[in-house]
């Protein structure tokens, strides 16, 4: 659907399940309550929905023999993307209140909605009427998402593409004051020698954590002061220059940026707001308005 035909409680709106929303709300709390992580996960999931063929859950497809290759298994989102299992369950307890109404797609907007809500206590209405997309392609991952080595203007201009501003990308930034990365997104800035760029002794703290040629990719915290809270942090972090990734020390090459950076690090409470916005700015990323709604979620309907 296009972002003009989402509505906020559209389930409600429409009496096709005025439930919906609380159901997946219950099925997150009991996750997240116990593993924050995986709170971190579903604003992730829902950041690299969004980005790749709109908000239509096809970052959930499994491969298949008609389609062994989808965004599941591309590199930015295997083996680090989390909280499939959640969206699983949530589809599941929702079918069984309301069997084929509510899409796999709207159930990772409320779910991202949800955990920054529990993380964060950022509390925000998403609207919901999306489909789920039948589409799934790998090779359109990397074309679209940032990745953690991109520069300022390559991270703004895939922001645009997706009609989104540079407001929206400091803000989503934030949510890097949550979760865990792999070594290998930023192993780069620290052999052969620590980036001049990155705080040299939290380069050196970072080798401790992610040695050189190590045989396991290993997985360290974004945020090593409040890492299971969605809160402003992430900004005083980057402003120390102690961010894992280039991606975020970029943030400060421009003064735009810079300047946004610097209010969302002193002036409390604007991150939240703004964090809210920027996610249902993202939420509203407009589709081909073609799907349907998955029984299940890792796979579309035969």
């Amino acid at each position: 659907m296009s972002a003009t035909s989402l509505e906020v409680d559209y389930y409600k709106c429409k009496q096709t399940c005025p439930q919906a929303e609380e159901i997946v709300k219950g099925v997150v709390y009991n996750y997240v309550s116990k593993e924050p992580g995986l709170g971190a996960g579903l604003i992730r999931m829902f950041f690299h929905d969004c980005f790749v063929r709109a908000c239509d859950a096809s970052v959930l497809l499994d491969p298949s023999e008609l389609n062994p290759n989808p965004e599941k298994l591309a590199v930015p989102n295997n083996p680090s993307l989390r909280g499939f299992e959640v969206i699983d369950d949530a589809k599941l307890a929702v079918e069984h209140v309301c069997p084929g109404v509510v899409s796999c797609a709207d159930i990772i907007a409320f779910a991202a909605r949800d955990a920054a809500y529990i993380l964060g206590s950022i509390s925000y209405e998403i609207p919901s009427g999306r489909l789920d997309g039948r589409v799934s392609n790998a090779d359109e991952v990397l074309k679209a998402l940032p990745a953690p080595f991109h520069n300022l203007t390559v991270v703004k201009a895939l922001f645009a593409a997706q009609g989104l501003s540079t407001n929206d990308v400091v803000a989503l930034s934030g949510a890097h004051s949550i979760g865990r990365s792999h070594c290998s997104s930023f192993t780069n800035r620290l052999y052969p020698t620590i980036d001049p760029t990155m705080d040299e002794s939290f380069g050196y703290f970072l080798r401790g954590l992610c040695p050189e040629n190590a045989p396991v990719d290993g997985v360290v915290t974004q945020d090593f002061v409040t890492p299971t809270e969605l809160d402003k942090q992430y900004y005083q972090n980057v402003a120390d220059r102690k961010g894992l990734f280039f991606s975020d020390w970029s943030l400060l090459t421009s003064v735009d940026t810079a300047s946004l950076l610097n209010d969302f690090r002193t002036t409390p409470g604007l991150f939240e707001a703004k964090f809210a916005e920027s996610m249902v700015n993202m939420g509203n990323i407009a589709g081909s308005g073609q799907g349907e709604i998955r029984r299940i979620c890792r796979a579309v309907n035969y």
